[in-house]
């Protein structure tokens, strides 16, 4: 039987009854991720309706700010190194110091309340060069451009009356904006997982491999897990810290698991359109496994100090023309040094 239009009003309006958390995270998420040009709104406007959502809480990330460190390792097959001369990718292992996180702006969220979940790794080659990657669970950016996003912001906010979307703006939003239908569709149906290890994390922008002859190749990634996954259940929602207690519960059995698939764009793929998923028949490569083996509090573990700047590549791997890369980078930044500026003043 097939779901009712995106833009009837009893679907808008049930998506704003069940999507206005995942929305606004998302929103978010994005909005940190530096979506806005300056003219729009500026970074200091930015920071300061986020604070709004989330509360001051200094000394934090502005987004992702309540997850936890992880230690391990990736185990390249050499598989990828047809892709990419990146060192990484030839057989042979690279440690890995990562931190996985609930989107917003409230380290002291409940886990159960965000269905917005991150992955962010950094890999240590040997020659020193660094690998940094964000990812996160959607399976696509809910719209293509800046202005998209702007809409979006506005279309999602809640009405002081309600504390919910308005539908009518959403309606209005969608009818502008018709590329959101497809992540309308997922976030209707997504149903978060109990736990970070079974979830899938997914790179969304799209990067370029260069391989030993110099050919590029435009790719996605994603980490798959080892683990089954399980829906959140009521006994998750009684637990605030839920996703880090079945990460330590889970980490004390053994480690846990991922593969690194690579998804090879086709000649008519865009890869600087972000709200577009690439079709499932596209050319995929497994080149290795993620491990993880520990855990610690973030403000102890060495994820702390990290920036997860997308653009921190090694040779082998390059930004692609999608604009929201630099974008994010530039935001990563200014989030990092305000927090580390924070941190050391409460010493």
């Amino acid at each position: 039987m097939n779901k009712p239009s995106l833009t009837t009003g009893q679907t808008l309006t049930r998506l704003a009854a069940i999507a206005v958390v995942p929305l606004i995270v998302i929103a978010l998420f994005l909005w940190v991720g530096g979506w806005l040009t300056p003219d729009k709104l500026t970074s200091d406007k930015l920071i300061t309706v986020l604070q709004k959502s989330g509360g001051e809480h200094p000394g934090y990330r502005r987004n992702h700010a309540k997850g936890v460190c992880i230690n391990g390792s990736f185990v390249a097959n050499g598989n990828a190194s047809v892709l990419s001369r990146a060192g990484l990718f030839a057989p042979g292992e690279t440690p890995v110091i990562g931190r996985f996180a609930i989107a917003g702006g409230n380290p002291n969220a409940p886990d159960y309340a965000v269905p917005v979940r991150s992955m962010a790794l950094a890999f240590y080659q040997k020659d020193g060069q660094q690998w940094r990657t964000g990812m996160n669970p959607m399976p696509m950016f809910p719209v293509k451009s800046l202005e998209g996003f702007y809409d979006l912001q506005n279309a999602t906010l809640p009405d002081a009356k309600t504390s919910k979307p308005d539908p009518a703006k959403i309606q209005a939003f969608v009818e502008k904006h018709p590329e959101i239908k497809p992540f309308f569709g997922w976030a209707q149906q997504y149903v978060p997982s109990s736990s970070w290890a079974s979830d899938r994390y997914n790179s969304l922008n799209a990067f370029n491999f260069i391989d030993s002859a110099g050919k590029s190749h435009v790719v996605r990634w994603s980490m798959v897990p080892h683990s089954e996954y399980q829906p959140i259940n009521a006994a998750d929602k009684n637990d605030s810290d839920f996703l880090q207690n079945d990460l330590q519960q889970r980490l004390a059995k053994g480690p846990l698991q991922w593969d690194l698939i690579i998804t090879v764009a086709d000649a008519q793929d865009k890869s600087s359109d972000a709200s577009i998923a690439w079709p499932a028949d596209r050319q995929t490569i497994n080149a290795g496994t993620l491990t993880i083996n520990q855990t610690t509090l973030q403000q102890q573990g060495a994820c702390n100090d990290i920036n997860y700047d997308p653009l921190i590549l090694p040779e082998g791997i390059t930004a692609s023309d999608d604009p929201i890369l630099n974008a994010r980078s530039s935001a990563y930044a200014k989030s990092y040094n305000a927090r580390t500026r924070e941190q050391a003043g409460a010493h």
